[in-house]
């Protein structure tokens, strides 16, 4: 008959394995440090044709953006932080630990920050990293704009972020635009004070914001093909005899009808999922096709490149040499990684549905990461036992103090 160990010595137990795991862990990512921090000081990460460092970080480890910053952190500070890069390399202290101290410490504040390390949370050395004196406030970041979309199952929601002058702006055109609206919804409606049942609701600030909208349409109407307002994308399987919106829901057909009746309607064919193309006739990509490149893939194409806004189309076959401009030679490449390959630090051949991407060498970029099954034993490191978790009493801290700069 089996008996189960008690909670408490059976804790002792895991907690000893965990302390072992994590200062294994620890060492290993000090190791990785030290790897990136070489690769940034000899400047040979340019040749694999990633953004940046960082981003090299995330690609290569198969890890997030967030702790790809938190390594780069640290090794571009490397040589100020001795002590504490010394104790994460013995597996003593965290990666997420040293991070913090590397985004935001002040210069020299090595050893008071190794000291608290060995017994303060991640949290609490961010505290304590807020408690250091500045004499120049870092100045507040300018607000960037942003416009996201979010689509549900019943609509679509939008949420615009814009500094206080430009919003102002927006907000004096929404309720410019709403004040007409209710003038005429007025005039229609004697004021309101004629009930009726088919009468429309009052508008309200989303009609304001459609109205605004539309007006932007009707002022660059004409300076559009056939003057159209808005163009409608139907996706049509020559198999299946099925048809669904480009990037978007399923429409009723009452919805599709309603769009339909004043807009501009393409019909791109498939068969297998591919979209037919725009053949040799013409270099430039057109709006068709720019819309078929971003609907089969929406990012940079070389791997471990997630851009999505400005985005080239590129000919892999180069329209010169009798490349024609369709899906098939055709693929989208941020700006940077154009450069790379016209200057040849990367090549790029095709077709474009089984895309090969080479470096300066000639070896071949995955997407995937590096990482593989060890061949050596984990590093012989001490058990890590992590901070106090003690509440910390910030009244009697001492925040690190910066030298004054030398006066000559």
């Amino acid at each position: 008959m089996s008996t189960v160990a008690p909670p408490v010595p059976r804790l002792e137990v895991l907690f000893g394995e965990l302390s072992e795991l994590a200062g294994q862990r620890n060492a290993i990512d000090g190791r990785i440090v030290e790897i990136v921090a070489e690769i940034e000081r000899d400047g040979i990460w340019g040749a694999t044709g990633a953004r940046s460092v960082a981003a090299l970080v995330a690609w290569k480890l198969g890890t997030s953006s967030t702790n790809a910053h938190a390594i780069h952190a640290v090794a571009r500070r490397f040589d100020e932080f001795p002590r504490c890069v010394g104790a994460l390399r013995e597996g003593r202290l965290s990666l997420d630990q040293v991070g913090v101290i590397a985004e935001r410490a002040g210069e020299g504040s090595d050893a008071h920050y190794a000291q608290l390390a060995a017994v303060a949370t991640v949290n609490q050395l961010r505290t304590a990293i807020r408690l250091e004196p500045r004499p120049d406030p870092d100045p507040r970041p300018p607000l960037e704009r942003s416009v996201i979309k979010t689509g549900g199952e019943h609509g679509t929601s939008w949420r615009i972020t814009l500094p206080h002058d430009e919003a102002a702006i927006f907000d004096a055109a929404l309720r410019s635009h709403l004040d007409a609206l209710i003038t005429d919804w007025k005039t229609d409606h004697g004021g309101g004070e004629r009930e009726s049942e088919m009468r429309p609701p009052m508008p309200d600030t989303a009609d304001a914001f459609l109205r605004l909208v539309q007006a932007g349409w009707d002022a660059e109407a004409t300076a559009r093909p056939h003057g159209q307002h808005t163009t409608v994308v139907v996706h049509v399987d020559l198999a299946q005899r099925m048809g669904a919106l480009h990037l978007g829901p399923l429409l009723s057909d009452a919805d599709r009808q309603y769009l339909t009746c004043d807009a501009t309607c393409e019909v791109w064919f498939e068969r297998d999922g591919r979209v037919i193309g725009a053949g040799r006739t013409t270099r430039t990509v057109n709006r068709r096709l720019r819309r078929a490149l971003e609907h089969r893939h929406r990012t940079c194409a070389v791997p471990g490149c997630g851009a999505t806004r400005g985005l080239h189309a590129h000919h892999i076959r180069h329209w010169e040499d009798g490349g024609p401009t369709d899906l098939d030679n055709l693929v989208l490449l941020c700006p940077y990684h154009h450069r790379l390959h016209h200057r040849g630090d990367i090549t790029i051949t095709g077709p474009a549905d089984d895309l090969t991407v080479t470096d300066i060498d000639g070896q071949r970029l995955s997407s995937g990461s590096l990482a593989r099954p060890p061949t050596g034993p984990p590093p012989d490191v001490p058990p890590c036992r992590g901070p106090l978790g003690e509440r910390a009493d910030w009244w009697w801290y001492d925040p690190y103090q910066p030298q004054p700069p030398a006066t000559n």
